[in-house]
């Protein structure tokens, strides 16, 4: 999102696969260069997205929200935005992932407007230094029209202030009031002091609220509130309270037992057995037509050893039923399901440490193309992390015998 970033925090590499990955990154930047790798790199040779080309905004192909969003960005006018969530209404499950896209997306271009001008207030002093060290003509101050690196020419800066517009312009739509409280949740999880965070969060459940009583069927809010509950500790007789909630307008809405699933586990106000418990109890008893049998292989990864150096955990019982049980509810649902993504991209980690080449690249066949998804987003470099793990399923794939003939080229997004 996961980004959801609460679901998206947690990956690492294991040891087992650091030095193949080393090298089939060393023969990537080799075959980049020119040489004769090139000509068979996976990206050519299966019709995979090139890296610098990977999306790291989404999960999966949804191309009017990037329609909107790219023209509320170049405008800074957030109607495009606010439109789409209104004609979006009660399909859930697609609320919920759009507004987590949103919200990124306005953390990320804030995050990088604020570094832009960093870096120009910066350079302005270092210019404006005379011999003697003292500045000359340049107090580092700069309004938003001094960011000249973020502004379109002809446009304007572009600093999530669509986001900020919509809030003040339309403090009573419920899309604005969701897109905002899930933002500042992104922004408390890039705060270093404590106590700031907790400040973020507080205001962040109260604009929850907020758009709760705007539109008091839509579970969103209450979805987001889930993270904040998680991050501000609350104790399990109210974090029951507000899932009562949850379940009571979406009992089957896989992004709330993603988020509510993180409360549970050993790095929320969990541990391991409580939340197996809890996603073993929801696949048990999800209908058809869900994703709730893959929560299992969320809670799995979410309590894997940081370090590895038992080569067979990945072949263990239980991570085996946990994979393939993800696999049945990727296959149950409708091809266009808005968490699948979600769903295949953990599959694709999960199946090449599992050395399960073959079925990693049936999943990169549908995701390939986008990284914005546990485990890439967890990283400072999604689209590499995502690269690389595609480069080792290539390479077991084919060193097990899987011929590029044996695979259609990745689905259209």
């Amino acid at each position: 999102m996961e980004l959801l970033l609460l679901l998206i925090a947690l990956t690492v590499l294991v040891a087992v696969f650091a030095a193949p990955l080393r090298r089939r990154m060393r023969l990537q930047r080799q075959g980049a260069g020119g040489g004769p790798l090139a000509a068979v790199s996976p990206e050519s040779a299966y019709a995979f997205v090139p890296v610098d080309e990977l999306d790291v905004r989404l999960p999966g192909p949804d191309p009017q929200l990037v329609d909107a969003l790219e023209e509320a960005q170049a405008e800074q006018d957030p109607t495009p935005v606010a439109r789409l969530l209104a004609l979006t209404g009660d399909e859930w499950e697609l609320r919920w992932q759009r507004v987590q896209s949103l919200a990124g997306a306005a953390a990320r271009e804030l995050a990088e407007a604020r570094a832009a001008q960093a870096a120009e207030q910066a350079a302005g002093q270092s210019r404006g230094k005379g011999a003697d060290g003292a500045a000359e003509g340049h107090d580092g101050a700069g309004g938003p029209g001094a960011i000249s690196f973020t502004k379109r020419p002809g446009g304007p800066v572009r600093d999530a202030s669509w986001l900020r517009r919509w809030r003040a312009g339309q403090p009573g739509d419920q899309g604005g009031a969701q897109v905002y409280a899930q933002f500042l949740v992104w922004q408390a999880l890039a705060e270093g002091d404590p106590d700031s965070r907790r400040i973020i969060l507080e205001e962040a459940r109260t604009i929850c609220r907020e758009a709760a009583r705007i539109a008091d069927a839509d579970p969103t809010p209450y979805l987001t509130e889930l993270h904040v509950a998680r991050g501000l500790g609350d104790r399990r007789a109210d974090f029951e309270a507000l899932w009562t909630e949850v379940v009571r307008r979406a009992p089957h809405h896989m992004g709330a037992h993603l988020a509510a699933l993180q409360y549970w586990s050993a790095r929320g106000q969990g541990s391991k057995a409580l939340a197996d418990g809890f996603a073993q109890t929801a696949a048990a008893h999800a209908p058809e037509g869900t994703l709730l049998p893959a929560l299992p292989l969320f809670a799995a990864f979410e309590h894997l050893p940081e370090v590895n150096l038992v080569r067979g955990l990945y072949q263990s019982e239980e991570i085996r039923r946990a994979i393939e049980a993800a696999e049945f509810a990727v296959d149950q649902v409708e091809g266009d399901h808005p968490v699948r993504p979600h769903v295949l991209h953990l599959l694709v980690c999960m199946l090449v440490r599992a050395e399960r080449y073959g079925e990693a690249m049936e999943a990169l066949r549908v995701v390939d193309g986008y990284v914005g998804a546990l485990p890439w987003a967890a990283g400072d470099d999604p689209a590499a992390q995502y690269a690389a793990y595609r480069a080792l399923a290539v390479a077991g794939y084919e060193a097990s015998g899987g011929t590029r003939a044996e695979l259609p080229p990745p689905q259209a997004g």
